[in-house]
């Protein structure tokens, strides 16, 4: 029995010369678990939005063709019976919290709607989403996978036959996108719901998911079962899709070294066991070592930070910090939603002020630092990029920092950085009006025009498909001659892997962890604290051999599927 229908479905945005959509047409199976996946402004999110009736109620533009959502013609049918039909949670899931405690958000769509029973509905869908317990809690008092978890309970709570989630874990640690799928999978399997996921993450499309659906230019190219899918590597990354890191290697193993495998190509760690088997022992190398930075940049010496809170005792994020950064150091700061990553920037630009200790610059104190000098030393670009634009257009927000503080030759300086940062073409363009990679480009141009000493990136991949992150690496590669310090809080393990020399790990605002990659992920026992996961080939090259240390699939490749002169093409591949 189809759930959903689509015959023909055309949408134009309002003044667009192109469709988003172009001719649509798709049947999905009652209790599927689908992903659709696609380069970003392929038509992914305006395709869902066109299934719970936004587009094109809310949404004006050109609609032809028909949707069919349980039965009701979306076009014929309000957009509040629709969402008792099919619901959403949005990328910026945030905007769908209303209410400030955890009880009243969860029933307060019920509530809206005139149902007697909604506080039974909203109890209902909190223990279905894992938040029995925490009706009495004030929103601002969950972690961000709790709060998703949240935004999806309320949209639960109306008892949709479909479950819609755009990007659900792309902000999230693996321990909270765990918990975000485990949810999934149980109101999937156990209480039949259908569940559509936007994600860039084949790794859990591989675990969780059914079927993938991959869209191209605003078509459907296919739906396929998730196993079959995902082992069409080749047209996946003509898409910029990248299938899961262990297929991505047998495929090439297979293609260029005649491996032939066992079956059909692994889309999990599980099947990569047997896959793999053949290969004989890897090589054992390590990758060289940065050369040792002697000159502090910042120090923190014994910060303590607390939050006044609404309900119960002050919140205390850091107690007693203290940590060095070397200049010309790349640093990673990792740990789970809540260990302190964006506290530590916000300390160090001066928005927040320690309760007790200090920050020194050179070894002088931020506190005696006017911001025009601050702002010459340290440099922050946030985690949403349309927070860095003010001005209409791109070229006045690269040039606005300079122009206030008088930067001689500002003009000329703004043009440098658009071209260096391919922003030419989109200079007049308003910044917030970019795809995700264009915004990431415009906000990093931002955020060196002052030619900041120290600059700091929260999350700059965050919400970006693999190839756009891959952009972002680059971009970062080409800015050593610009910024000589730069540190980076991320849950994008692969960029840390490919990017950082020093790897700092926080655990409820202490420093649990401090080193290389190898002396990070080749502890146990600290990933496992800290609520971090290597990338995926990572443990694929451990399930194999538990002394390997490779952390992409140019080192996996080098260490198992190469004998002659192993070391020095690893040495080569990793420098």
């Amino acid at each position: 029995m189809n759930v959903i229908e689509t015959e023909n479905l055309t949408y134009f945005y309002p003044g667009a010369s192109e469709p988003a959509l172009r001719r649509v047409n798709l049947q999905v199976e009652k209790g599927d678990f689908l992903a659709i996946v696609g380069n970003n402004g392929c038509g992914k999110s305006t395709f869902c939005k066109a299934l719970n009736g936004l587009i094109p109620h809310f949404i004006s533009g050109s609609f032809e063709g028909k949707v069919t959502v349980d039965g009701l013609d979306t076009l014929c049918t309000d957009v509040g019976t629709l969402a008792k039909k099919a619901g959403y949670v949005y990328q910026d899931f945030e905007n769908q919290i209303l209410r400030p405690t955890v009880l009243d958000d969860a029933s307060y769509a019920c509530l809206n709607y005139a149902m007697t029973d909604y506080a039974d509905r909203g109890r209902e869908a909190l223990r279905q989403c894992g938040l029995e317990g925490k009706e009495r809690d004030y929103i601002w008092q969950l972690s961000g996978g709790q709060t998703h978890l949240l935004a999806l309970a309320g949209a639960l709570s109306l008892q949709p036959e479909v479950l819609i989630l755009d990007e659900p874990i792309a902000q999230l640690d693996p321990l909270h996108a765990d918990r975000i799928y485990e949810v999934l999978r149980t109101l999937n399997e156990t209480y039949q719901k259908t569940i559509i996921v936007i994600e860039h993450h084949t790794e859990y499309i591989a675990d969780y998911c059914k079927h993938v659906l991959l869209m191209k230019d605003g078509q459907v190219c296919w739906k396929l079962p998730v196993g079959e899918a995902l082992q069409r590597v080749d047209e996946l990354q003509d898409c910029n899709i990248f299938p899961p890191q262990v297929t991505i290697a047998a495929h090439r193993l297979r293609k260029e070294k005649g491996h032939r495998g066992e079956g059909g190509l692994p889309v999990t760690v599980e099947e990569g066991k047997r896959f793999f088997a053949p290969l004989p022992e890897p090589v054992k190398m390590d990758r060289p070592l940065p050369a040792k930075r002697e000159e502090t940049a910042v120090e923190f010496r014994d910060v303590s930070l607390s939050y006044r809170s609404v309900k119960g005792e002050p919140y205390t994020v850091f107690r007693n910090l203290n940590l060095k950064i070397k200049k010309g150091e790349k640093v990673a700061v990792i740990g789970s939603n809540g260990a302190g990553k964006s506290t530590l920037m916000k300390l160090m630009v001066g928005l927040l002020k320690p309760g007790k200790g200090d920050i020194l610059y050179d070894g002088r104190s931020i506190s005696g630092m006017d911001r025009r000098t601050l702002s010459k030393k340290v440099s922050m670009v946030y985690q949403n990029p349309e927070n860095m634009f003010i001005r209409d257009t791109v070229a006045a927000d690269v040039a606005y920092a300079m122009e206030a503080r008088g930067v001689p030759g500002f003009r000329e300086r703004t043009e440098e950085l658009l071209e260096r940062f391919r922003l030419t073409q989109l200079s007049q363009r308003d910044g917030r009006l970019l795809s995700g990679g264009q915004m990431r480009r415009a906000s990093l141009a931002i955020g060196i025009a002052l030619e900041p000493e120290i600059l700091l990136l929260d999350e700059p991949t965050a919400n970006l498909d693999i190839a756009t992150r891959r952009e972002i690496r680059k971009t970062l590669e080409d800015m050593k001659d610009i910024t000589e310090t730069v540190l980076i809080a991320t849950h994008d393990m692969q960029l840390v892997c490919e990017w950082a020399d020093r790897i700092v790990v926080l655990r409820g605002g202490e420093v649990i962890a401090d080193g290389s990659r190898n002396e990070i992920f080749g502890n146990q026992k600290k990933i496992q604290e800290a609520g971090i996961r290597p990338p995926e080939i990572f443990s694929m090259g451990q399930a194999l051999d538990r002394d390997a240390l490779c952390y992409t699939v140019e080192e996996f490749l080098m260490l198992f599927g190469e004998r002659k002169d192993g070391n020095a093409d690893y040495r080569k591949a990793v420098q």
